[in-house]
């Protein structure tokens, strides 16, 4: 099984968020250390707490701190931008990096309604545009522009050697369906949706159209892991980003993700139903209760791969956590 790392730049309530970026770029590398697949950073506007607005300037950044892990956008929010210039940033990151780069191609706000007209004035129209955007996309990229299209003259230089591979991201069957009809590698947020994930990617699978020859369907699913060498100590850590969790939820979470004693102190009687709850999303343990219910997740989807995202207050409980998930499923 391959494993991978999606990582939020989440700000520490002790952190700048130019501190953020940094420890995103150091689990990065230390992430290709541990034989991480692929490293995806996401995007993000104006949420208290996430630092990363602009996932390709950290892919320039972590690209030039790395050699082998593949890097790329977990999601580049298509609607928002033009696919010409989709197209020529990521030609430019995998002229800079060749056979390293990703496209993950999403399609969701990423901020709230103020952020998205701020961004775009017609981002819903780009929504429903959004299978047009694809296909103009994928055209750029393969160099495959067909000459009655409207930008049958231009090109999205530099072209490399190797060109980036787009992936979608999705939580729907409508999504699914979108990226099986273009014949594009499909990753399914399972941290984030309550739809039954194996009928989707089993709907993905089945209608799945070739882009390019021998072409096969591929599937990441990914999800939320905190490992620590106890249960015990994995819960506690988990607490900051659980709790991070209601504070967004009530508008609070501007200070960034708790340290375990401010999310302790944090906690009222009543929160304590609704973190079970949110608990239900994530895999909390020991390195076995971990590696056992991402073998579970891994038969039950019929994923190829693992993506996995973390989120704890400390850098090191956050590598760690990284390394022992690597040391139970990769080095077995």
């Amino acid at each position: 099984m391959r494993l991978s790392i999606l990582d939020q730049a989440p700000i520490s309530s002790n952190q700048s968020a130019a501190d953020a970026l940094k420890a995103s770029m150091e689990l990065a590398q230390a992430g290709e250390n541990l034989g991480y697949t692929r490293f995806w950073i996401a995007e993000h506007h104006d949420l208290p707490g996430l630092a990363c607005s602009a996932p390709e300037v950290m892919l320039g950044y972590i690209g030039a701190n790395t050699t082998k892990i593949r890097i790329g956008s977990g999601a580049v929010l298509l609607p928002y931008y033009k696919p010409y210039k989709i197209a020529e940033v990521y030609n430019m990151l995998a002229t800079l990096f060749p056979d390293r780069i990703d496209i993950g191609i999403g399609r969701a706000p990423g901020g709230s309604a103020e952020v998205t007209n701020a961004l775009s004035d017609n981002f819903l129209q780009q929504v429903w545009n959004m299978p047009n955007s694809v296909k103009d996309l994928l055209h750029f990229i393969d160099n495959t522009v067909p000459p009655e299209h409207p930008h049958a003259k231009v090109t999205a230089s530099p072209i490399p050697t190797v060109p980036p591979i787009p992936w979608l991201l999705g939580t729907s069957k409508k999504s699914a369906i979108l990226a099986a009809e273009n014949g594009l590698a499909y990753a399914f947020g399972q941290f984030m949706s309550d739809q039954d994930g194996a009928a989707i990617i089993e709907q993905y699978r089945n209608h799945f159209i070739p882009r390019k020859n021998n072409e096969e369907p591929q599937v990441i699913v990914t999800v939320s892991a905190i490992c620590a060498e106890t249960l015990d100590k994995a819960e506690d850590v988990a607490l900051s980003s659980l709790v991070w969790g209601l504070h967004r939820k009530r508008g609070e979470g501007q200070k960034g993700v708790p340290s375990i004693q401010e999310a302790k102190d944090y906690l009222q009687n009543e929160d304590k139903i609704l973190l079970e709850e949110m608990k239900n999303s994530m895999i909390i343990g020991d390195p076995q209760q971990v590696k056992d219910r991402i073998d579970e997740l891994q038969v039950q989807y019929n994923a190829d791969e693992i993506m996995i995202v973390t989120i704890t207050h400390s850098p090191a409980d956050k590598i760690q956590s990284y390394k022992l998930i690597a040391e139970g499923i990769l080095n077995q």
